[in-house]
């Protein structure tokens, strides 16, 4: 396990093994997407989508969920923050 560490100003400062393999450089961009349960992607901003397609194929459902059904969940996860 590789770690890094976080500053005051809440920069991150990323172990060289992970830059390497992310193929970033001094003032490239990365993107962190939120996956959840405390943790995140970390990607290059320079890499394309494709690069992460497939990522979740683990996450496989039960049964499919039509888009209604998704429509319906958001709703309401938002009436349940207050925001609908």
């Amino acid at each position: 396990m590789l770690a890094g560490k976080v500053s005051s100003k809440g920069q991150v400062t990323i172990p060289k093994e992970i830059r390497k393999m992310l193929g970033v450089e001094p003032s490239d961009r990365v993107v962190f997407t939120p996956l959840g349960k405390g943790k995140v992607l970390i990607t290059s901003a320079n890499r394309p989508a494709s690069d992460i397609f497939g990522i979740l194929k683990h996450r496989k459902l039960e049964r499919p969920v039509s888009i209604d059904d998704m429509e319906l969940a958001i709703k309401e996860r938002q009436i349940g923050r207050g925001k609908a």
